[in-house]
């Protein structure tokens, strides 16, 4: 009998983290816990308006990092001044659900994050709604991408889509993943 792949902040989640988030909140069915919905990985190319090749080299590095293939996204209007046309490709971007999304968290917080020099952990910046977004300056973190054959460091945010109704329930579903946040000072 074959065994299936089930990754490893999965199974934390269902057997660590739910046990805990309901302790710690008080809530009374398993089902009211907030979840990770999914990862979504956006980068914003404006350079790409001059050099259309930079949207494919984009593609190729995200599709890398994530797993998936990524897609670009479109510009919805003209701005002369940016000599930016509608539809013209403007970025890229990938969501991640289920276990790619489990894999991929477990990548970033594992090796790709302590990558980083100077790295003191994440600013704690929830956007009002139970979401997270994270800053990386630079795509070179990532193992998958080979430095040599880089021509420009890209930046990416990397969002995680909770169902939490707070900051604080989402805070603490991330804190529990293991994201790395920098120690707050409560007064």
């Amino acid at each position: 009998m074959e065994t299936k792949y089930i990754p490893v902040l999965k199974t934390k989640y269902k057997e660590e983290i739910i046990p805990q988030m309901m302790k710690e909140f008080g809530y009374k069915s398993i089902m009211q816990v907030p979840r990770l919905e999914k990862i979504v990985l956006n980068q914003g190319l404006g350079q790409a308006i001059s050099d259309k090749k930079l949207i494919d080299v984009a593609i190729e590095e995200m599709t890398l990092i994530s797993g998936q293939k990524a897609v670009a996204t479109l510009s919805k209007k003209d701005i002369s001044n940016f000599k930016l046309r509608r539809k013209m490709p403007i970025g890229v971007r990938v969501t991640l659900r289920r276990d790619r999304m489990y894999e991929f968290l477990e990548r970033l917080i594992c090796i790709s994050l302590p990558r980083i020099r100077d790295f003191q952990g994440v600013k704690y910046k929830m956007d009002g709604k139970g979401n997270y977004t994270l800053g990386i300056s630079e795509q070179i973190i990532f193992p998958e991408i080979d430095i040599d054959k880089i021509n420009r460091i890209l930046g990416m945010d990397i969002t995680f889509v909770t169902t939490a109704k707070t900051d604080e329930e989402a805070y603490a579903l991330l804190k529990y993943f293991g994201i790395p946040f920098k120690n707050l000072k409560k007064n």
